[in-house]
């Protein structure tokens, strides 16, 4: 890349703060300096990078003056509040939140997907990052779509407590420990059901029309994503008890015929994607076994649909935290870090 460029993480100290800070340094972006930001309460909380001990720094006073990039993952309202100030400075925001993603004129970006959203992008403003389970959903899809056009997406989405941040995560702990244990029922709050040992079809608030939040921004960003704003597109967000790694199970109808061994050909050879598909035991990705701490989004079980129409049948996984949000920032950071400024 040759420029080397300062980088602010917002929200460094959260689950996916820590995990950018981590693959910076392991893509070696070329970082100059490195500005570690949280919230008061991170105060006195040091993160490391190559090496080195850096002290996180107060968001709130932080002048983003003289920075090149940076990436935010700290929640919508923190987006809301310092995104467009950092902007303003001169700074290339990448938003790991749903603030932005849906508003004209902000490029909804997976750099193995719609890199040209990136075309005509200048020096400031903000790029959103997409939901993590939609991701891995439309890396996957893509390659289908350009050989034969999908006219319908149905998808079924199990995804880990990882998407809920680090309390989630702990809670799961919690609740396994207790239930081994024998305790008697567990303790949730505010009607909450249990993750332990169970499937929870419900992540992010219900709307209006019966779905979650988490479903429709499956079905809005997969529209925006592929260009597609009439595509037919169904979800449903189920949260499991797995740590790291979402997995969905999805359907497609396409407008032209397109058999398994054609599709699994085709993404043989997508970038980003490895298919994992064999006839037997243990011949296909799970969340734990190969998502979990990777990159790649895995795909398998691929078959026909056993009625005689056009589609498919899949199931995708990835690690929901790393090419789900960390990876897929700084991915978009190294397109554009590519290109003149």
């Amino acid at each position: 890349m040759g420029t080397e460029f300062t980088v602010a993480v917002v929200g460094a100290t959260g689950l996916v703060g820590e995990t950018m800070i981590s693959v910076l340094e392991e893509r070696a972006f070329p970082v100059a300096q490195l500005h570690a930001l949280a919230s008061e309460r991170s105060l006195g909380r040091s993160v490391m990078f190559r090496g080195r001990s850096h002290l996180v720094r107060e968001l709130a006073s932080f002048d983003f003056t003289g920075c090149d990039f940076a990436l935010f993952s700290a929640g919508a309202a923190v987006s809301r509040e310092h995104a467009p100030r950092a902007a303003a400075a001169g700074c290339i925001v990448i938003d790991n939140t749903s603030e932005f993603r849906y508003q004209e004129g902000v490029p909804l970006v997976v750099p193995e997907v719609n890199p040209k959203a990136l075309d005509g992008f200048g020096r400031s403003g903000i790029i959103a990052n997409p939901n993590c389970s939609t991701i891995q959903l439309v890396v996957v899809l893509k390659p289908l779509h350009d050989a034969a056009r999908i006219e319908r997406i149905d998808v079924a989405t199990y995804q880990s407590v990882s998407g809920a941040g680090r309390e989630a995560v702990e809670e799961l702990a919690r609740q396994s420990i207790a239930a081994l244990s024998g305790k008697g029922p567990i303790d949730t709050q505010g009607g909450a059901r249990q993750i332990a040992f169970n499937c929870v079809p419900h992540i992010d608030a219900f709307q209006d029309n019966g779905y979650t939040r988490e479903e429709m921004k499956i079905v809005w960003e997969t529209r925006k994503i592929l260009g597609e704003p009439a595509l037919r597109v169904n979800a449903t967000a189920v949260r499991v008890p797995v740590f790291y790694g979402h997995s969905e199970v999805v359907q497609i109808e396409t407008r032209r015929s397109l058999s398994a061994a054609q599709a699994r050909a085709l993404l043989e050879n997508a970038p980003g994607v490895t298919v994992l598909d064999e006839h037997r035991l243990g011949g296909y990705p799970t969340a734990a076994t190969e998502a979990a701490n990777r990159d790649t989004v895995y795909v398998g079980r691929i078959r026909e649909y056993l009625a005689p129409d056009r589609g498919l049948n899949l199931w995708i996984v990835a690690d929901n935290v790393r090419k789900g949000a960390a990876t897929n920032s700084v991915q978009i950071a190294e397109a554009l870090a590519r290109r003149p400024i």
